[in-house]
């Protein structure tokens, strides 16, 4: 279980890295806007989507708090959100496969809208695999978190959105300045790199949490 402040960062921004690159609803609003409003419309929808994940984190971290002794609980709550992340991540390597670059994503289904931050927020919460993310995986890592107290909880926080405003900065600067080095290949890289990282971090869990259910 980590312990460390900088592992729990660095974690966190890995997983949530992973899931940022990955083409959806959000990436195509945020190539909508950028195009229109400049490189300001990543960030805007990053804080959106903060303000939904904040409360979600608190509200996770208070409950989890209670069961922490429970090895049961969190040896269900590992090997399920490590079986999770080991999913993601061969979702991830398939998409690795394609050669289509992030920003030849359609941007059809983007939603127009004058307030990018309530937008972020939306898409957010009516997008059913982010319930299923935090059911699963983030569940998970708020319950490892804990295990360094609070801090660790913010970190986690932190490290988390930093790869969604990282990533999401980055296409906004990129589709709004008209430049095109977020390359086919360098974006098949970042993918097989996540999709890599993301097979040690389940097989961990689903380890970590097998031991916790043997103890039990």
């Amino acid at each position: 279980m980590p312990t460390s402040l900088f592992l729990i960062f660095a974690t966190a921004f890995v997983i949530g890295l992973s899931g940022a690159v990955m083409p959806g609803p959000v990436l195509a609003v945020c190539i909508s806007e950028s195009a229109k409003r400049g490189a300001r419309a990543g960030p805007l929808l990053v804080l959106g989507h903060a303000i939904v994940e904040l409360p979600l984190i608190v509200a996770l971290a208070w409950g989890l708090s209670e069961v922490l002794e429970q090895s049961m609980v969190a040896g269900i709550i590992g090997v399920i959100g490590g079986l999770f992340l080991l999913a993601l991540a061969f979702a991830i390597l398939r998409q690795a496969r394609r050669t289509m670059a992030p920003l030849e994503v359609s941007a059809q289904s983007a939603r127009r809208g004058r307030w990018l931050i309530a937008t972020g927020a939306l898409l957010s919460v009516a997008n059913p695999y982010w319930f299923i993310w935090w059911a699963t995986v983030g569940t998970t890592w708020v319950l490892w978190s804990l295990a360094a107290g609070v801090i660790g909880v913010v970190i986690f926080f932190f490290g988390h959105i930093l790869a969604d405003l990282g990533w999401y900065s980055i296409v906004s600067f990129t589709v709004a300045r008209g430049k095109r080095f977020m390359t086919a290949r360098v974006y098949r890289g970042l993918l097989l790199l996540c999709g890599v990282a993301l097979i040690g971090l389940g097989v961990y869990f689903v380890v970590s949490g097998a031991t916790f259910l043997a103890e039990a």
